[in-house]
C-alpha cells in the first residue's frame, strides 16, 4: 500500500472540491482508492489540515465507549464518526465496536503488548509430576512415547526411500 505525503492529500482534495473531476477518476490519476479519498475529503471539510496530521494514540476506553455511543445515538457511520473525532482510519471504530459486542468494555481495555521477560530463576518453573515406575500413568506415557518414536521413524524411513527414487537421480534414456 502506498503512503501519501500531506501534500499529495491536499491537492486530491482541493482537486475535488473544485468540482472539476470526479472521486474515482482523481484516485485512479494518484494510485489510491476511492474510499481512502472519500475519507481524506470528509477529513479535510471536518478538521481541516489537521484531519491529515496524526501520530501514534493510544485512546482511553472512555473515548472508545464515547465513540461508540455517538454512532449509536446519532446514527451515523464508522466513517462519519472517524472525521467527528478526528480518527484516521474508520476501520479502528469498526475493530472497536465488534470487540465491544463480543468481549464487552473489558475488550475495549489497552493491552500491554510486549515480550515477556526472561525468567532468571529456572527454580520457579512448576515441575511435572512424574508417574510412580509401574503405575497406569506411567505405562501410559511409555505407549505413547514409543508411538511418537515407531511414527518418527516410519517417517524418516520413507523419506530416505523417497530420496533414492528422485527425479533428479534417474537418467533420461
Amino acid at each position: 500500500m502506498t503512503k501519501f505525503t500531506l501534500e499529495q492529500k491536499l491537492a486530491a482534495v482541493e482537486e475535488y472540491l473544485q468540482g472539476e473531476r470526479s472521486q474515482r477518476s482523481i484516485a485512479k490519476k494518484i494510485g489510491a482508492n476511492h474510499k481512502s479519498l472519500q475519507t481524506w475529503i470528509a477529513q479535510y471539510e471536518a478538521n481541516g489540515v489537521n484531519g491529515f496530521i496524526s501520530g501514534y494514540t493510544n485512546y482511553s476506553v472512555e473515548f472508545k465507549m464515547d465513540v461508540i455511543n455517538y454512532m449509536n445515538e446519532k446514527g451515523t457511520s464508522a466513517l462519519e464518526a472517524a472525521t467527528v473525532f478526528n480518527i484516521p482510519d474508520p476501520s479502528t471504530i469498526s475493530k472497536w465496536e465488534r470487540i465491544f459486542e463480543e468481549y464487552g468494555i473489558d475488550g475495549l481495555q489497552s493491552k500491554k503488548r510486549r515480550r515477556p521477560s526472561m525468567n532468571k530463576d529456572i527454580n520457579k518453573r512448576p515441575n511435572k509430576q512424574v508417574p510412580a515406575e509401574g503405575s497406569v500413568e506411567a505405562l501410559q506415557a511409555e505407549v505413547e512415547y514409543l508411538r511418537m518414536e515407531n511414527a518418527y521413524l516410519k517417517k524418516l524411513n520413507a523419506l530416505v526411500q523417497n530420496k533414492g527414487k528422485s527425479p533428479k537421480n534417474t537418467r533420461l534414456k
